[in-house]
């Protein structure tokens, strides 16, 4: 039986791969992103199939009449998935703390007002998925991506509380860990602070090791579309709760972390990047 998908942040990337995969297979798609131009040319599915809608998930009352818009249209939603974030990557010592605020409303504030907004019907109806999108820079920190690690550290303890909290309701949680992708997650969907550039930084001798050290660890923009499948096939499982990591880089360092201490991997880690 068809399904009926929610899904923020469908611009670009993972979210438009996901939402052009399931209206193929005959999936119902409620199709989100902040500009709705960008959603224009998603698909030629008829109004039985497809609901696109503006969608700032900072804003309230965009969160609100897209929600009603679905349920209006397709009566319920069975599946949410959380896309829509950025990240912002910056020295901690220097991080502008206005765009640090502006992650968290999107990366954190902005997930929980969506699954607050459709999680009393699938309560209701002890039926639902709720799909977030974290990464691997939700279980393994990075030099420079502090803040950003943060916001997808607590879109993992969300997902696991949240399960938690409904299980028992019938509802289930999938968390995605992605590595590196050929999205335009670093062109698009990135801020990056200039202050590691600045040659009186204290901490400009470590740019180059950081970025080569980084590169080693993830060497290869991955073929998003088996990120795409791997969403479909867990949903449509019957995994209570699962955490998935993807590709290659992500599988090694999540492998790695779980095998042994705490300490060691972080130790482990500090090596990788020349602390002794």
């Amino acid at each position: 039986m068809a399904k009926v998908w929610f899904l923020t942040g469908c611009s670009t990337g993972f979210g438009r791969i996901l939402a052009q995969k399931l209206l193929d297979r005959g999936d119902k798609v409620v199709a989100t992103a902040r500009r709705l131009g960008d959603l224009a040319s998603i698909s030629d599915a008829g109004e039985d199939q497809l609901l696109t809608a503006q969608l700032d998930v900072t804003r309230g009352a965009e969160i609100r009449s897209a929600v009603a818009a679905a349920r209006k249209r397709f009566g319920h939603i069975d599946v949410l998935v959380n896309n829509a974030g950025y990240g912002y990557f910056a020295l901690q010592e220097d991080g502008d703390v206005d765009e640090i605020r502006r992650m968290i409303e999107t990366n954190i504030v902005g997930l929980t007002r969506m699954t607050q907004a459709v999680l009393p019907e699938m309560r209701e109806r002890r039926s639902g998925v709720i799909v977030n999108l974290s990464s691997v820079a939700g279980r393994v920190t990075f030099p420079r991506a502090g803040f950003y690690n943060a916001t997808k550290w607590a879109v993992e303890a969300l997902s696991e509380a949240l399960y938690l909290e409904t299980a028992t309701f019938g509802l289930r949680v999938v968390v995605i860990e992605p590595g590196a992708y050929a999205t335009d997650f670093a062109s698009r969907s990135a801020v990056r602070d200039t202050g590691l550039a600045d040659p009186d930084s204290p901490y400009a001798h470590l740019a180059d090791s950081w970025t080569k050290t980084a590169g080693q660890m993830m060497p290869d923009r991955q073929d998003p579309v088996e990120v795409v499948d791997g969403i479909i096939e867990a949903v449509d499982g019957d995994d209570s709760f699962v955490r998935l990591p993807f590709g290659k880089d992500a599988t090694a360092l999540v492998s790695a972390r779980e095998s042994g201490s705490d300490a060691a991997f972080v130790r482990s880690m500090a090596a990788r990047y020349g602390i002794s």
